[in-house]
């Protein structure tokens, strides 16, 4: 009988929250198809892109996730209760929370121009890169990832 790891949570329902950020992040990969697509929107699938990468890590590592938006608060659960130290480049991905409320809906607030969109999307792949990483060096298992 093989012995259960402490990881990849009991009902492995990170896999779900890791192919939904996987699929937001395709979506704000796909950028301004059309003049009708808001880079706005198109970072609001960045953020929610590392939002859940690091949900699926949390549930991974068999720690609850809050309901919350806070980049910087997901971080800090990781790095606090998971122990796992977090590289600068994923510290950064704080800056996406805005995405989660501020730019989501109509308001006093400077339009995303073309290279803040491509910094989200660049964070956000390197949330979601991290995530994948640090799944790969406790699992036996690559293939979902």
């Amino acid at each position: 009988m093989k012995k259960e790891s402490k990881y990849r949570g009991k009902d492995r329902s990170w896999e779900v929250w890791l192919q939904r950020a996987k699929s937001n992040l395709a979506r704000a990969k796909q950028g301004r198809q059309s003049e009708d697509i808001l880079f706005e929107d198109l970072c609001f699938d960045a953020q929610q892109a590392a939002e859940k990468a690091l949900k699926a890590l949390l549930l991974y590592l068999n720690l609850d996730y809050p309901r919350t938006h806070s980049i910087g608060h997901l971080l800090s659960l990781i790095e606090r209760r998971g122990k796992i130290p977090i590289p600068q480049e994923v510290r950064e991905a704080v800056t996406l929370t805005d995405y989660a409320v501020t730019t989501r809906y109509p308001g006093d607030w400077d339009p995303v121009d073309e290279e803040e969109y491509a910094e989200a999307v660049r964070l956000a792949e390197a949330t979601y890169n991290w995530v994948l990483e640090e799944i790969k060096k406790r699992s036996q298992f690559h293939s979902l990832i």
